[in-house]
């Protein structure tokens, strides 16, 4: 009757020991994949961080260049009213 009793009290610490030994597997499982989560995510928001910057860059190019393109109009409207002050001035000088 000995042996029965024993051969169960082993079987008993066999399933608690690998059932704790599984638990530990998972655990490090779990922990893996949260680091791995967290440099995926790291990745995928340096990632965004970058094409936000590439967004500001071409934004600020088009402003500089919308700002050349307004000198450049103001120039020409400059030009366009001293060109038109002149003919008035002449031809109101002709009259007289």
């Amino acid at each position: 009757m000995m042996p029965r009793p024993l051969l169960l009290v082993f079987l008993l610490l066999m399933i608690v020991i690998t059932s704790q030994f599984e638990w530990k597997q998972q655990l490090v499982v779990d922990v893996d994949s949260t680091s791995s989560l967290s440099l995926k995510q790291r990745r995928i928001s340096k990632g965004v961080e970058t094409v936000k910057e590439k967004i500001i860059l071409v934004q600020e190019k088009n402003i500089r260049r919308l700002n050349e393109v307004v000198r450049h109009l103001q120039q020409q409207l400059h030009q366009c009213r001293s060109t038109n002050n002149g003919t008035t001035n002449s031809t109101i000088v002709s009259l007289y």
